[in-house]
This record gives C-alpha cells, sequence and structure tokens, in this order.
C-alpha cells in the first residue's frame, strides 16, 4: 500500500503552525476552560475578527455565499475558539448521541461510536480514514473496539496536537496518526483506505458533493463510507422565517457555512457514486430521553451521579454561570477579551439546537452507510 500522508503547501503549513503555537502557547496539555488561561489574546482577537466578520445576522443568498467561499479559514478560526469549550463541555467526543434508559452520559456517548464501527464493519486488519477527527475521540474508541489503524484528518492545528496528545497517554500512537489537510482537497493517494468514517464533521463542508467526492476517491473499491450527518429534516422549509432563523442560530454558533436538507445529502452520496445500504435518522425515534436533554437542561433525564456533573456543564443554567464567570474573568483580564463572546455564540447554537430537535426540524444524526462499488469504471483522460 501507498504511504499515507497527505501534503498540503509549505508556506500555509507554516502559517497555520505558527499562529497556533502563538495562539495556543503552553494550554495543549491543559484541560477545558483552564485553557483559555494560557492563550494569546492578541491572537484570540484574531481568530475572533476572522470568525465573526461573516457572522452579522443576515441570512440571505449573498451572505451565505461569503461564508461558503471562507469555509476553510472560517472553520479553522472556529476550532481555535471553541474547542477548550467543547472540551469543558463534551469531553473529547464532540457528537451527540441516543439515550437509553440507565445510560449514563460517557456510556452513550461511545456506544454510538461503537455502533457506527459495528454498522460499518470495520476489522482489525484495516486502515481507515477518520474526516475530521476533532481532538480523537472517536478514534480512540473505534480504535479499542475494532483494532484497527486510523489515521484523523484535520485542519485544525491546535486539535491535531490535543489528538496526538491523547494518543500518546493511551500508548496508541502506533495506532493513530493525525494529519493537517482539508477534507474538500485531500492529497491522499487514490484508492487508498479500506474504510471511512466522518462523526458530524462533514457538514462544515461548503458543498456536501465535494467532500463526498473526495472520500470517494481515496477508498478503494468495495469499501464502506459511515456518516453521521447534521441535516435538516423533511420538515425544514427554507422559505419559513422561523425555521430559517433555527438554522442560522445553528449555523452562527457550530461554525457551519450553510445548512442542507436531508434530501440534498442522499443525492449528493449518491451523484458522487456511493451505492446507499442503510440509512436512518437516529434522532427520529421518539426515545424517552431525547439526543438533545444535556443541552436541555431537563433533571429528569439524569441517570447517574456522574451525570450530575455533565449537566451542569451543558444545561442552560450551567452555560450561564460559565458565560458570568467568564465575563468576570475577562474583565479582570485572566482570560482572552471575547471568550464572552465566544460562549454566545454557543448558548446561541445550543437554544437552536434544542428547538430544532423539539420541533424535528434537525438532527444531527442522519446516519448513511455507503459502498463504492467493487468495480469502479476507469476514466479514460481525453487527448
Amino acid at each position: 500500500m501507498s504511504e499515507i500522508k497527505p501534503v498540503i503547501t509549505e508556506e500555509t503549513k507554516k502559517q497555520d503552525k505558527e499562529f497556533s503555537d502563538a495562539y495556543h502557547k503552553d494550554s495543549v496539555a491543559s484541560t477545558g476552560l483552564t485553557a483559555l488561561f494560557r492563550k494569546n489574546k492578541t491572537a484570540q482577537e484574531a481568530a475572533l475578527e476572522g470568525y465573526f466578520r461573516h457572522w452579522d445576522g443576515k441570512t440571505d443568498a449573498e451572505a451565505e455565499e461569503r461564508r461558503l467561499k471562507d469555509y476553510k479559514d472560517g472553520t479553522n478560526n472556529y476550532y481555535n475558539l471553541v474547542t477548550d469549550f467543547y472540551e469543558y463541555g463534551w469531553g473529547s467526543s464532540f457528537h451527540f448521541c441516543r439515550f437509553f434508559p440507565g445510560d449514563s452520559f460517557q456510556h452513550a456517548v461511545l456506544r454510538h461510536e461503537d455502533y457506527l464501527a459495528l454498522k460499518m464493519g470495520i476489522t482489525e486488519d484495516m486502515t481507515v480514514l477518520d474526516v475530521g477527527c476533532g481532538v480523537g475521540g472517536p478514534s480512540r474508541e473505534i480504535q479499542k473496539f475494532t483494532g484497527c489503524r486510523i489515521i484523523g484528518l484535520n485542519n485544525n492545528d491546535y486539535q491535531i496536537q490535543r489528538a496526538n496528545n491523547y494518543a500518546a497517554k493511551n500508548n496508541l500512537t502506533d495506532k493513530l496518526t493525525y494529519v493537517k489537510g482539508d477534507f474538500m482537497k485531500m492529497d491522499f493517494p487514490e484508492n487508498s483506505f479500506d474504510a471511512v468514517y466522518a462523526i458530524e464533521a462533514t457538514v462544515h463542508a461548503p458543498v456536501l458533493n465535494g467532500v463526498y467526492s473526495e472520500i470517494y476517491k481515496v477508498l478503494k473499491p468495495g469499501g464502506v463510507f459511515g456518516v453521521y450527518e447534521w441535516v435538516m429534516t423533511d420538515k425544514y422549509d427554507s422559505e419559513n422565517e422561523h425555521h430559517r432563523q433555527i438554522a442560522y442560530g445553528i449555523e452562527i454558533g457550530d461554525g457551519i457555512p450553510k445548512m442542507y436538507k436531508r434530501e440534498v445529502a442522499e443525492k449528493a452520496l449518491i451523484d458522487v457514486g456511493f451505492n446507499i445500504l442503510y440509512q436512518k435518522d437516529l434522532a427520529d425515534n421518539d426515545d424517552a430521553t431525547p439526543w438533545y436533554y444535556p443541552l436541555a437542561g431537563d433533571w429528569k433525564y439524569i441517570q447517574t451521579f456522574a451525570d450530575v456533573f455533565s449537566w451542569f456543564r451543558t444545561s442552560n443554567i450551567g452555560r450561564k454561570i460559565t458565560t458570568n464567570s467568564l465575563g468576570v474573568l475577562e474583565k479582570l483580564r485572566l482570560v482572552p477579551k471575547g471568550s464572552v463572546k465566544v460562549a454566545d455564540a454557543l448558548e446561541e447554537a445550543a437554544v437552536n439546537l434544542v428547538a430544532g430537535g423539539r420541533e424535528k426540524l434537525f438532527t444531527p444524526m442522519m446516519l448513511y452507510i455507503v459502498k463504492k462499488p467493487e468495480n469502479v469504471p476507469e476514466i479514460v483522460p481525453k487527448n
């Protein structure tokens, strides 16, 4: 098999690395909000300006087009700003999941990852690509569950550093590798991976056909791609102002250039050449405990003592306490200026995620298991 090593321009790589090092300094080894105390304040302001310049409350086509064109830098700035908040509230796996009676928050998160690996048929002899790997929580769990080798692709240097840190702590550096790259233009050799998965990551793509076609390219013939996709459901009406404001609230708070409907994702998968083996909205099950309960703050859904602490960090009450505390720390100049603005954006996202979930306008877990055909026609270049 060819060496799997993505290549990006040295100049871009150098610039991103220098900015990340200046911004995050020694915070890579810190956890959660404690990392905010180690940030470079000037770099924080640059990241804030880079991200929020496209979020002015406008939801028209022109505003969307600006965000779509700036998807790479916008997403990179977003995760520079929010990664520490995500880890504080959610741990190292940045995704939603289903809950069953008796589930602890952590157990439910891990089962969601293992379920994807099981549905895809990942085995220990495979080399697997994790598209948009975050800080590596899902890849560590799936590797332990299956024994496979995983390469995580990420465009954010800070998250790559954190993922490598976690891999070393778990003695998994021989099985896990995290590399920098753009999932809209992958530099892996064609037909490199036995399987590819993405967990709530490809929603950051400006066009789903683009990221899906890149995944199709690097997947071996007969290989399987599994994805938990964020989409607006069939009930969503883009001409309905209330619906559009919910989508916009999710977009601004989650670094998404544009939310697409379920039918767009399905068509994109088919158009690039995949055969759909399985599809199901795992949020549409009328579960006794809804997927959005950690954000909604309902005490009745708490199952274990440990969940009390998760509830405090993620619930609306806990989020307000966190934001107010950050306001005090920001005034004392103990955390970078703009920390509250980031927390406010995440609050807007949480409110709209819950609203979208309750009204069944949005799902974070539209599961697709698709296969690249065994016999892919060879494309002969035209003279």
